[in-house]
């Protein structure tokens, strides 16, 4: 067993995690912050992420692994410990609480909980790849939306998100098809009827991704495989069929990371940590929880870190109370 007992442990090292580290850091707590390894990513969906035009600070936008290298140098420059370790189980019965990472226990009086979410995806060939380099696939309109302007682009899905990805993009592009595998909707009525009355939005039903056609553009290293159209399946006669499109925006949900937490911490219906109504604290005295993991609404980097601030200042004030 470990014997010393760190005052912040934060696990997960996306915008959120990184930014508790911050402040924990500043406010010399000696945060130690476990960023993961393969197969998860250090760094959360902004790893992936091309380019980021949306947070404040990069009048001329910054590269997704540039932005989080630079949180994780400020958080360091603080004092913030990183093990590019996994944390695999958790104990929070009894403070301090107990965590493993494989064989090693460490313990802590408080853990900040920043694992994030991922999107859901399709699976399809080419699918990753286009959506790590920016060829035209993403699985956020608000983030990339602004980059398919005046171009035709799709949208999967047949819930409420797909529906709002559509409208949204209806603002950039000049036009977008919704992509759905049956002809019902999950979709709320009043969703749907804004997609039905909307000029700007085309439907392609029971209709799935068979494959992507892409085509080189750049040169040199700069060279990469961009999206120009889709083939569709029909649902019921496996016929092929091609739209043209230089954006698809995957919009079939969201999975939070919370495997690690299961019949621990309380979830809502969607499966994300519930936190304290306008707060990081969880239900358990010391444990907290900030961006994705408990955001299913924004999921944005600006707001993942400014959760991450909640949860640094709940924890440092946690600490206080306790005399530690």
């Amino acid at each position: 067993m470990s014997e010393q007992i760190h005052k912040v442990v934060i696990i997960g090292a996306g915008p959120a995690g990184w930014t508790a580290a911050l402040y924990t850091g500043r406010a010399n707590l000696e945060p130690v912050i476990f960023e993961g390894e393969a197969p998860n990513t250090p760094g959360g969906q902004l790893m992936i992420t091309s380019d980021v035009e949306n947070y404040p600070g990069f009048p001329e936008g910054v590269l997704g692994p540039e932005l989080m290298e630079k949180f994780k140098a400020q958080a360091v420059r603080f004092g913030a410990q990183v093990k590019s370790q996994n944390i695999t189980k958790v104990d929070f019965d009894a403070s301090p609480f107990r965590l493993w990472s494989g064989d090693e226990e460490i313990l802590a009086h408080t853990v900040i909980i920043s694992t994030g979410a991922k999107a859901k995806l399709l699976g399809t060939p080419k699918e990753a790849e286009l959506m790590a380099t920016g060829g035209g696939v993403s699985a956020c309109a608000t983030c990339d939306g602004a980059f398919f302007k005046n171009v035709e682009v799709a949208v999967v899905g047949g819930g409420d998100t797909a529906m709002e990805e559509a409208n949204f993009l209806t603002r950039y592009a000049s036009k977008v098809t919704i992509i759905h595998r049956r002809e019902e909707f999950r979709a709320s009525k009043i969703m749907l009827e804004r997609c039905q009355n909307n000029p700007k939005i085309e439907w392609a039903l029971n209709k799935t991704i068979d494959s992507y056609e892409t085509e080189k553009v750049g040169v040199g290293v700069l060279a990469k495989d961009q999206l120009k159209a889709i083939n569709l399946k029909d649902s019921n006669t496996g016929e092929i069929s091609t739209l043209a499109a230089e954006g698809c925006f995957i919009a079939i949900g969201h999975a939070p990371t919370t495997e690690l937490f299961k019949d621990i911490l309380e979830t809502d219906e969607t499966g994300y940590l519930v936190t304290q109504p306008g707060k990081a604290a969880t239900a358990i005295p010391g444990v907290f929880a900030s961006g994705d993991v408990q955001d299913h609404y924004y999921r944005q980097a600006i707001t993942a870190a400014g959760s991450g601030c909640m949860a640094a200042i709940e924890a440092e004030r946690f600490l206080e109370s306790k005399g530690l």
